[in-house]
């Protein structure tokens, strides 16, 4: 009795198990919602002009230093493109990121902090669906102009292939990530959809459809910057 017990206990952890994961990374895609939907909300945020010429638009809520030798810091998030050959279409479904590196904690002080990255070029696209990217280094990255300094900041914006925002205690500013990493989180792929894919084979390729968790980040975008605008 004590051993059929024991199995059936078993039984029911492996069948729960891919459940949990699968709602831990529903529960990232709200997230990354409410995070994006807060700074879109910002009056003197990310300028509306920027998020309509973006191909990819990449949100890491929370992210956290930790101590690993001099530190560090690590934070999980998502990634939407827009679809079509040019970018300009609407937004896909997302696939999961990891953003890593020494400098990220030490701009975070030690406090939890909010990051939203627009990718500006096909270049740069392609860079970060590729493979790992060292910001910086392999995709040419800029503290993101907000507000009205957008129109002051011309240069900036032609040249950076990702601009980077970042919000900590309320406080929203364009935030430099160079020398931090990209790259997709292939086991929260996974656990999201069900199988191994890409992050282009999610975003560029559309070889699946997004899933019900992701409706509130995709419709914020759309009305953000809707097909027709972009």
């Amino acid at each position: 009795m004590k051993s059929k017990f024991c199995l059936i206990s078993l039984i029911l952890v492996l069948l729960a198990s891919p459940l949990l994961a699968q709602q831990k990374e529903r529960q990232r895609l709200q997230e990354s919602a409410a995070v994006l939907k807060e700074v879109l909300g910002m009056p003197d945020g990310i300028p509306k002009e920027l998020l309509n010429k973006a191909e990819c638009v990449l949100v890491f809520p929370s992210v956290k230093k930790f101590a690993i030798g001099i530190g560090g810091s690590y934070g999980r998030g998502v990634m939407t493109c827009g679809s079509g050959q040019n970018f300009s279409g609407t937004w896909s479904a997302p696939a999961m990121f990891a953003l890593e590196g020494g400098n990220i904690g030490l701009q975070l002080g030690g406090q939890a902090t909010d990051f939203v990255l627009l990718v500006m070029n096909e270049k740069g696209a392609n860079s970060v669906l590729g493979s790992k990217v060292k910001l910086g280094a392999d995709a040419a990255a800029a503290a993101g102009p907000k507000g009205r300094d957008a129109a002051a900041a011309t240069d900036v914006v032609m040249k950076a292939e990702i601009l980077s925002y970042s919000r900590s205690k309320g406080l929203f500013a364009g935030v430099s990530l160079e020398g931090s990493t990209l790259r997709s989180d292939g086991g929260a792929n996974k656990n999201l959809y069900g199988k191994d894919l890409s992050a282009k084979e999610i975003v560029r390729e559309g070889k699946v459809q997004a899933p019900a968790a992701a409706g509130g980040l995709l419709k914020l975008l759309g009305a953000a910057s809707p097909r027709h605008a972009r």
